[in-house]
């Protein structure tokens, strides 16, 4: 019974020695994150450079201009003066884009099929930023880290030496999938849905054109997304409602 105490206290002292406490801009929630800004970057940086080899990048220069562009703008509203930002544009015909933790932000050149106008790719630039603002990979991270030590005190306390452990890590397994990890990831869509239209308005574009640009994402798709309890992503339906909700409030911010 000691060891296991013991066990259990090596356990938990990394969490409670690094285990912190932020809050997400303009939605002020409150995240644990386990991993800190430094860390967080150097990961970013890693992530970048595997990407830049790997990538074939665009050379159009109309692209690369226009979304450095919008990408300025809105990373100057963000007003994080430790991100080192830059912006580069993916030659290959995907729906997507992403921005990796510290300021690099990566737009395939298959979403100007969906942001037909300035506007609507600030929609997108938005959405990403925000989700390097809001720090949702640190969290991400950081809540898959608690639920692995929370299996792993269980395995070692409660279950050790039962007959019923994989039984019991094939439904944790499953219990973290779809009770925590796809939950989350949907959440932080939504959430970056929130602060980067309010981070699109403040540096001067119209937020009515987040509702046009995911009615394009909408017909491009033509339906064949997966149930949103299987996606990492909420339906695109739901995020238009979400947005209609949102832009009187983001008006504010309009100027």
């Amino acid at each position: 019974m000691k060891k296991s105490f013991k066990f259990l206290f090596l356990l938990i002292l990394p969490f409670l020695l690094f285990v912190g406490c932020a809050k997400t801009p303009y939605t002020n929630r409150t995240q644990i994150v386990m991993v800190s800004p430094v860390q967080e970057s150097q990961m970013g940086y890693q992530a970048a450079r595997e990407i830049l080899q790997k990538e074939k990048i665009s050379h159009n220069r109309r692209l690369n201009a226009l979304v450095k562009r919008v990408g300025i703008k809105i990373a100057r509203v963000a007003n994080q003066p430790d991100y080192k930002w830059e912006f580069f544009v993916i030659d290959k015909d995907v729906l997507n884009a992403f921005c990796l933790p510290g300021g690099k932000v990566f737009v395939y050149t298959g979403i100007f099929k969906a942001a037909r106008n300035e506007d609507q790719l600030a929609v997108v630039m938005g959405h990403e930023i925000a989700h390097a603002i809001a720090r949702h990979g640190a969290e991400r991270m950081s809540m898959i880290q608690l639920s692995r030590m929370g299996k792993e005190i269980i395995s070692q306390t409660v279950l050790k030496g039962s007959a019923y452990g994989g039984l019991f890590d094939t439904a944790y397994g499953l219990g973290e999938q779809f009770g925590v990890v796809l939950p989350y990831s949907r959440k932080f869509e939504y959430e970056a849905d929130e602060i980067g239209l309010y981070l699109m308005t403040k540096a001067g574009y119209n937020p009515r054109e987040a509702l046009r640009f995911w009615q394009n994402m909408l017909r491009l798709k033509r339906g064949g997304s997966q149930p949103e309890f299987l996606s990492t992503h909420p339906a695109d339906q739901n995020r238009i409602q979400r947005l209609k909700q949102l832009i009187p409030k983001a008006l504010k911010y309009y100027r």
